[in-house]
């Protein structure tokens, strides 16, 4: 290496520099050869004379940063090309280097990675929470064709959070929120424990520097009251364990300031409730030897009934194995034993660390890193369903708090979801079409409504029929990011179809007020006028139009342009049936009643267009449709169809008198007129009266009159009335 010192770039901290590559290097001489190393050392080179001039906040050369970060990787002994990528992982963001200069000195493979791990930084976005979606999508996706994309980028959160002091505190703030929301739970999601552990109290630290510092300062205080009790019942541990015929390992476990921190949160729990629980670790060598130690234990101290957790049989999301027991200790204490093989135990500490395997064409070698990958292809399924990266990062996030439920199919196959998830959840991790078209569910052989939570343990049957679709309801309680996602991907499609459809019947009768049809366009002048719009197709156009983005009287012009004397204008504005649209029902997304006055079928009504939305439907003496009076070319003229399909929401309101049994006798009214009632909220006025809200489902004016009279006949009504 001395020759290589003898060129480096020569800057004010040149001494420093060469220290710590030297420091690197002889890290790496542990598990890397002579060529990597010099291919490392060149890389560093490269990367020094980039970030030349450049410093930190902290105002040391921002060299420290990547060499820090590549010494990180080393730890985990990340091959040559991570260690590379590291080194150069922010000179495309940060300086002129281009991908394919990186590309023909050091390769493809690291030019991808350095290139996964950059923001985007030459697009503008619309707002800085956009930028930051769309970066975490384009890592994300590029992590799901190399695992050392997200690894480079974790130890580059990790070393940026050992060095946040530097920063502004409300900058420390936002970064140690995202650092909490987002990389903890994909460090804990791949099994880097050491990781995700300094990553916690590193965030907690920086986002509440005052509950950190109070709660630092009580475990230190508790460690040292609890000394005496924990090395009494470790002595008993050991001494027992001593007594068998295996090889064992024996610790106490610490809690770390923010797993305190989170359980007093989630529990609802005190500080001293939490210091408590004393925790200990038995490694042993093998699989059988970890039941033989348990049997062990529960045979020194009764075991808590309920608190056993075999995570052999059923491992983590991340692959994370061990036996979990609580047991009735001396003293009254609570006693926490964790039970893992040698094997087991790396895997829990480093996760998909534990043996390397990069690439997405190559087979796993750990329960970890098999599960990284599938959790990696469902990244890959759940983008290609997410309209847009604000979205996607929506449901990652949900994807990343998996605090799991065992469930089987009725084949008996295990299937892991995160507690929450309901039988659609489980309907779409079977299969995406599954999803879409599961119509029922059932739970140990019952029927059970599709919203239903599922519970460890349950053998989940999914019923399917063809042709069933989605329903949007859905999205008010799937819990998982791929039912969401696909849920959404399909309802975007139905509303696309449904604007080009509506779009399609308007822009006909705004052509039809120009003497003209769709039919008739000269497909030559048509092109041309869409080309001039900025359109590709004809539906394209339809949908902005049946979205309430275009005018479809303003594109009729466009389309066919006509010059009307003064004379044959009066006669045109006569013939305003031209400019109906008749309301069927049907319509689907793109026709919105609005919830302010819930107009039905008979009700005189008016419609506006709503940017995005469509068409929203007003009765036509709603206070609301003031709103659009300065704005007449927002304005529709609208009226029902003869014949109206499908059932209209109504709110009515019934003052009853308080006696037993009332609303049974009301909603046994409703459901005889045949109707369904879809909510009711009561409301007690003074001790003698109640008023009750219903929203009902309705076909029609007359099917609502109908119903009221029927309530009116009920001794204890004393008023009834529609709201608006």
């Amino acid at each position: 290496m001395s020759e290589a010192d003898n060129t480096l770039p020569q800057s004010p901290d040149a001494d420093g520099d060469r220290f710590l590559i030297s420091d690197l290097c002889h890290q790496l001489e542990g598990y890397l050869n002579a060529d990597q190393i010099q291919e490392v050392y060149h890389a560093y080179l490269v990367g020094s004379e980039a970030h030349v001039g450049q410093v930190r906040q902290s105002g040391e050369p921002y060299i420290y940063h990547p060499i820090e970060v590549a010494s990180i990787l080393a730890e985990m002994q990340m091959d040559h090309q991570g260690i590379v990528a590291a080194i150069l992982h922010d000179v495309i963001e940060d300086t002129e280097i281009a991908k394919d200069q990186i590309a023909a000195q050091f390769g493809g493979e690291v030019a991808e990675l350095v290139d996964g791990v950059s923001k985007l930084t030459m697009i503008t976005f619309e707002t800085k929470a956009h930028a930051q979606a769309e970066n975490f999508r384009k890592m994300m996706l590029a992590m799901a064709r190399d695992i050392r994309v997200i690894l480079i980028k974790l130890a580059d959160r990790l070393h940026n959070m050992r060095t946040l002091g530097a920063l502004r505190p409300e900058k420390r703030r936002r970064i140690a929120r995202e650092t909490l929301e987002i990389y903890v739970p994909i460090a804990t999601r791949l099994g880097l424990n050491h990781a995700r552990l300094e990553l916690e109290d590193l965030g907690f630290e920086a986002y509440y520097p005052m509950r950190y510092r109070i709660l630092s300062e009580s475990v230190k205080k508790a460690r040292g009251n609890r000394r005496e009790i924990l090395d009494k019942i470790e002595t008993a541990i050991h001494g027992r364990l001593e007594q068998e015929s295996f090889a064992f390992q024996l610790g106490s476990r610490e809690k770390h300031v923010y797993s305190i921190y989170k359980k007093m949160i989630e529990k609802d729990l005190s500080f001293n409730e939490v210091m408590d629980l004393y925790a200990f670790r038995i490694i042993v060598d093998d699989v059988d030897t970890c039941y033989r130690a348990l049997g062990v234990m529960h045979n020194l101290y009764k075991p808590v009934p309920g608190k056993f957790k075999d995570y052999i049989a059923i491992p983590k999301a991340n692959g994370y194995q061990s036996l979990h027991t609580i047991l009735f200790g001396p003293y009254g204490v609570p006693i926490e034993v964790q039970i893992r093989s040698t094997d087991m135990d790396r895997v829990a500490e480093s996760g998909i660390a534990a043996h390397w395997q990069y690439k997405t064409g190559e087979k796993p070698t750990t329960n970890a890193q098999a599960r990284a990958r599938e959790w990696l292809q469902g990244l890959l399924e759940m983008q290609k369903s997410a309209g847009d990266s604000l979205e996607f990062l929506e449901n990652v996030k949900i994807d990343l708090f998996p605090d799991e439920v065992y469930v089987f199919t009725p084949k008996g196959e295990i299937m892991e979801m995160p507690r929450g998830a309901t039988a659609v959840d489980f309907a779409y991790a079977v299969h995406s079409d599954i999803g879409n078209s599961c119509v029922a569910a059932r739970i140990d052989r019952r029927l059970v409504p599709l919203r239903t939570a599922l519970l460890n343990g349950q053998t989940v049957e999914v019923i399917t029929a063809p042709g069933a679709h989605p329903n949007p309801a859905w999205l008010n309680f799937v819990f998982t990011g791929k039912a969401r996602a696909n849920i959404r991907s399909y309802l975007k499609n139905l509303q696309l179809e449904e604007a080009v459809s509506l779009g399609r019947r308007l822009l006909g009768k705004a052509l039809t007020e120009q003497s003209s049809s769709l039919e008739q366009l000269d497909s030559e002048t048509l092109a041309e006028a869409l080309r001039e719009m900025g359109f590709e197709q004809l539906d394209k156009l339809l949908a902005e139009i049946g979205l309430g983005n275009r005018m479809a009287q303003l594109v009729a012009r466009r389309l066919a342009p006509q010059d009307h004397d003064d004379e044959q204008a009066p006669l045109q504005e006569q013939n305003t049936h031209h400019r109906t649209l008749f309301i069927k029902g049907t319509e689907g997304m793109v026709v919105n009643f609005a919830k302010c006055c819930r107009p039905i079928p008979g009700d005189p009504i008016v419609g506006f267009v709503s940017t995005g939305r469509g068409f929203v439907i007003h009765v036509a003496g709603c206070k609301n449709v003031a709103d659009y009076r300065d704005r007449p070319e927002m304005a529709i003229d609208v009226q029902w169809e003869q014949e109206v399909e499908g059932d209209f929401p109504v709110e009515m309101r019934v003052e009853v008198s308080n006696e037993r049994g009332v609303l049974a006798t009301v909603a046994a009214a409703i459901s005889e007129m045949g109707s369904n009632i879809d909510n009711v909220a009561i409301e007690e006025r003074d001790g003698l009266t109640s008023t009750i809200t219903f929203l009902l489902a309705v076909h029609d004016r007359r099917h609502l009159a109908r119903i009221m009279r029927r309530i009116r006949s009920i001794g204890s009504v004393l008023r009834i009335y529609r709201t608006r």
